[in-house]
């Protein structure tokens, strides 16, 4: 069953088009994964198919009595409104039903005779009422939702306004589970959560009996639960029946048949070019108007073939230059019986672990286990720790937060990177080119710059420093698919050491090769790269966490069909064709020498009339061949 029809849909914000043609069909019970590069309005859509946003142009139809959900990053409520408020409101029917309940309750204390035996009969109906609604589950179903989103029961009595922005969102996504609507539209659902969470959300997911339709850049995540992927263009979508790694797949496949296709109908407009160029040069030699007449024709039949355009093969990628790092001393980083706690809450004891040159360690765990506070230990911006923390030599640092903030942001992107690192405005430019920052676009105020692109301007500044050691907090948060893909190629080239906290596991596995997991109140370093870790927790029988992501499959050897071999036969029309060119020059010579013979030069003639026959059927079963 279609439960939501998109045709055609156009959308402008002034004179600024988003995307137009956009059209798909969501069909019941469909995990819909919608990628695309950040601008391209994923999120734009959703608030349409909410009726949040209006469209220019197309279409948009739903089934009848469709019940729509979508996690609205933005939510007013008054200050008194609690944490459990919010759990609660999708049962506000059970609830009125519930205190009607309560009141006849009350009633039937002081009732007697037949008004007791009737309202006695009301409240059986009530009762079938309440737990047909699910009002006996109602607090079971809370607790489950929150347990799986890691949000505590101490919250439950807290303002909604006093949390923070991640514990927001939680609670959000939660009611959101709660309402059970026909259609669930999420926009980037594992951005604030931990690895735990993000594992039960998928499991979650896979059973709703609901349709998702989900923005994501998080490739675990789209490989476990989705089973379309919609990749969204300006101008088009195109449509994978698959998770993400046969997304992968067959895009690549796609792309070979279409640049295959490319080139097959390049090939016949040149043959049919070359072709037409012969026959006009054998008609102006030869004074043959059959010659002539087949150029025309063949010239009507190449302005009716279909000019098609060359397939990109990739979109812009960014080119970081990490080469010219300074390297630092064989040891980077030495902490040694580091403790750090607040008020009543210890968050680690007795911690250490040394990060030598060329390491990529990985930090993970819960949220709120001490992931941020030990990178803040380790730049120096908290120094209330029991502990040492020590350096190596010639060590230069370089951090990336998760919030990228400018001291000056109503400074231009241009302004603020020729006056950091002292360049012309000319030089400036190349830089910010390597990381996409191109044309116009380098004039855009930092102000008005989404998360993904303040998070490549800075890294674009700490690689041109030479940062020998990068400390990243959550560095893909704010990048799309593609560039969360460059950036792993820029680190994984990167001639320095690198300590990030990170819940990606695409990423986790591609760039780490040691762990350091925060949990169960401990921390524990696992000298081994992410597969190798969860390998051996799985032979040690340890519950984890982490669970391996579905490694992209390759792709399966193609069996090419083999075309009938023509060069045998082209190589020898060509050789015929030039026996007969050579035959007619002679024949016009001997047509020459023979002016005064009538006799002859009918001969001659005739003979010519054959010889251009033959040579006309040979260029028509060449051109045929080619």
């Amino acid at each position: 069953m279609i439960e939501c029809s998109i045709n055609n849909i156009t959308k402008y914000y002034s004179a600024n088009k988003v995307f137009e043609n956009i059209s798909f069909e969501v069909y019941t019970r469909d995990r819909i994964g919608l990628i695309g590069q950040n601008g391209c309005g994923k999120t734009t859509l959703l608030k349409i198919l909410m009726s949040m946003e209006e469209y220019q142009d197309g279409n948009l139809s739903f089934r009848k009595g469709i019940k729509i959900g979508y996690l609205d990053q933005i939510f007013k409520c008054d200050n008194r409104t609690t944490v459990l408020d919010i759990l609660q409101s999708p049962f506000e029917e059970i609830r009125l039903l519930r205190n009607k309940m309560k009141e006849l309750e009350k009633e039937l204390k002081n009732l007697s005779g037949d008004i007791l035996e009737n309202q006695m009969e009301n409240y059986g109906l009530m009762i079938e009422e309440f737990e047909r609604s699910g009002g006996y589950l109602v607090e079971t179903n809370i607790n489950k939702i929150c347990t799986g989103l890691n949000i505590p029961d101490s919250f439950r009595g807290l303002p909604f306004e006093r949390l923070s922005g991640g514990e927001k969102t939680r609670v959000l996504l939660a009611k959101l589970l709660l309402e059970e609507p026909d259609l669930l539209l999420l926009d980037e659902p594992t951005n604030h959560l931990d690895i735990k969470s993000i594992e039960w959300l998928e499991e979650f997911l896979k059973e709703y009996k609901g349709t998702v339709l989900m923005v994501s850049h998080d490739r675990s995540f789209l490989d476990k639960v989705t089973t379309r992927i919609i990749e969204m263009e300006p101008t088009e979508v195109n449509i994978y029946e698959g998770n993400y790694s046969f997304y992968l797949i067959e895009k690549e496949k796609r792309f070979e048949l279409a640049y295959r296709a490319y080139l097959n109908k390049q090939r016949k407009i040149e043959s049919m070019e070359r072709q037409i160029e012969r026959y006009r040069i054998w008609g102006a030699m030869r004074d043959s108007e059959k010659m002539y007449k087949r150029a025309k024709e063949l010239e009507k039949r190449l302005d009716k073939v279909e000019v098609i355009d060359k397939p990109k093969d990739d979109t812009a990628k960014i080119k970081l230059n990490t080469s010219g790092i300074q390297r630092s001393g064989k040891i980077v980083l030495d902490i040694e019986d580091l403790s750090k706690s607040f008020a009543d809450k210890n968050l680690f004891s007795n911690l250490s672990f040394t990060l030598f040159y060329k390491d990529r360690l990985c930090i993970m765990g819960d949220n709120g286990s001490g992931k941020t506070t030990l990178l803040k230990l380790i730049l120096g911006e908290d120094e209330k720790y029991q502990g040492k923390i020590k350096y190596g030599s010639n060590i230069s640092i370089g951090y990336l937060p998760q919030n990228v903030v400018f001291e000056d942001e109503d400074l231009t992107i241009l302004d603020y990177f020729a006056a950091k690192h002292k360049l012309s405005n000319s030089d400036a430019r190349k830089e910010l080119a390597k990381m996409l920052f191109i044309r116009d676009d380098v004039f855009k105020k930092i102000t008005s710059l989404s998360g993904g692109e303040k998070s490549r301007l800075r890294l674009a500044s700490l690689i041109y420093d030479k940062v020998n050691f990068l400390i990243l907090d959550e560095p893909t948060n704010h990048l799309d698919i593609d560039s969360r893909e460059v950036l792993e190629d820029t680190l994984f080239d990167y001639n320095g050491t690198i300590l990030f906290v990170s819940h990606d596991r695409y990423f986790i596995e591609k760039l780490a090769n040691k762990m350091l997991i925060f949990e169960n109140s401990k921390v524990d370093l696992y000298p081994m790269p992410y597969k190798e870790y969860l390998e051996l927790r799985q032979r040690l029988n340890i519950e984890s966490p982490i669970e391996k992501p579905k490694k992209e499959p390759k792709a399966p050897q193609k069996k090419v069909e083999r075309k009938p071999n023509n060069t045998y036969k082209i190589n020898a029309l060509n050789r015929e064709i030039e026996k007969l060119e050579e035959d007619l020059d002679r024949l016009s010579l001997e047509m020459e020498a023979n002016n005064d013979d009538a006799d002859k030069l009918y001969q001659l003639y005739i003979e010519k009339e054959n010889l251009e026959s033959k040579l006309l059927e040979s260029y028509e079963e060449l051109e045929m061949l080619q």
